[in-house]
């Protein structure tokens, strides 16, 4: 028997909570914006694995995302930017609540205890990465493209973004979070970003015979979608030794000079990447995942819930580097974003310092709760 979890509060819900026979499943079902995720969104999802965490009816939870032709073939392309630029400049208080529940929720989902698999078939960037590293089994197929792409945006890789990248082997942390890079699900499996590579055209009949086996456990659950599994994943063709040298120098202008004074393509593509990044937040960056290596998750997440604010508010309305990453990208579309400064060499320590400044003391900040 399926059953709601959370009744829709209008015609066309933007997440579907059922449960099905025994495993609690959410559909993200914001096709049009490839399942981008408002608060209302984040509400729900958070509502439903409260109420599945202490039902012992439901031994798993399963997520996936709704497609423009049906289910699966897009999973979450991230958080709402359009609502983030309009928030910003109306003064919308709405945007720090959307903040502080979605990393609540990111904590939610590394902590839950019971299984958590993430069907991560399609486009998975930003906040479809935060609803999906925490989970206990990570699929992801031939169509997957997953990304931290912040630093396009004038923002950073956030929902715990330096918790999950900082303990990638080596230096991929710093490389995947400074360029945005897409990753197919190969490259994914060898970042450590994804656990199984599943064939799409088994997708909906294995959400399917979740309805209808007779699980006794959520580790059979688990065990259950293992079996999709496929067998021979080609390696990432990654220059890791190289990525290793490069990465671990000290600053993002060594960085960037060593790419640029490179002799393969790798380098100089790289290089060529970094230069469109909003050069502060490449700083800002770095110093994030370099800072997250040595922390917790709640750590991380309140530390990144104050570079948030600090995002927003240290320049605030037109003159935030994230505003202005998100008219350039989503709402004007001229993809000409005027960085402020406009070069990575004008970058000051103190202006990067300043992120990382909490706004609230310890005993008042949004995310004190967390464990």
């Amino acid at each position: 028997m399926n059953t709601p979890a959370v009744s829709p509060s209008a015609p066309e819900a933007f997440v579907v909570a059922e449960v099905r026979g025994r495993v609690g499943c959410l559909t993200l079902n914001r096709p049009k914006a490839l399942n981008a995720l408002s608060l209302a969104m984040v509400r729900d999802i958070t509502a439903a694995l409260l109420a599945w965490r202490d039902d012992a009816q439901v031994l798993a939870v399963t997520i996936r995302g709704m497609g423009k032709e049906g289910p699966f073939g897009a999973f979450c392309a991230g958080g709402d930017i359009r609502f983030f630029h309009q928030a910003a400049l109306a003064g919308d208080p709405t945007l720090e609540d959307f903040f502080t529940e979605e990393y609540a929720l990111n904590h939610l989902i590394h902590t839950y205890p019971k299984p958590y698999i993430a069907f991560m078939d399609g486009i998975c960037m930003g906040g479809g990465m935060g609803v999906s590293q925490g989970a206990s089994l990570r699929m992801v197929t031939e169509r997957s493209r997953l990304a931290m792409p912040e630093t396009n945006i004038g923002l950073f890789p956030d929902v715990g973004g330096g918790f999950f990248l900082s303990r990638c082997a080596g230096r991929l942390g710093e490389y995947l979070a400074l360029t945005g890079l897409v990753l197919g699900a190969n490259e994914a499996v060898a970042a450590g970003l994804a656990d199984i590579v599943v064939d799409t055209g088994r997708l909906v009949g294995l959400w399917e015979s979740l309805g209808t086996t007779p699980f006794e456990t959520g580790e059979a659950v688990e065990r259950w979608c293992r079996t999709y599994a496929l067998k021979n994943v080609a390696p990432a063709a990654w220059p890791l030794a190289e990525i290793d040298r490069v990465f671990a120098l000290d600053s993002v202008m060594v960085i960037v000079q060593a790419l640029e004074g490179g002799s393969s393509d790798w380098a100089r593509d790289t290089a060529a990447l970094l230069r469109k990044r909003s050069p502060l937040m490449l700083h800002v960056v770095l110093e994030q995942v370099r800072r997250a290596r040595g922390m917790g998750l709640a750590e991380d997440l309140r530390m990144e819930r104050d570079m948030v604010r600090r995002c927003f508010h240290l320049r605030p309305g037109v003159a935030s580097e994230t505003v202005e990453g998100i008219r350039a990208l989503a709402v004007d579309k001229d993809h000409q974003p005027r960085w402020n400064p406009d070069r990575i060499e004008a970058v000051q320590a103190a202006d990067v310092a300043a992120f990382f400044d909490s706004p609230w003391p310890a005993h008042a900040h949004p995310l004190r709760g967390l464990a």
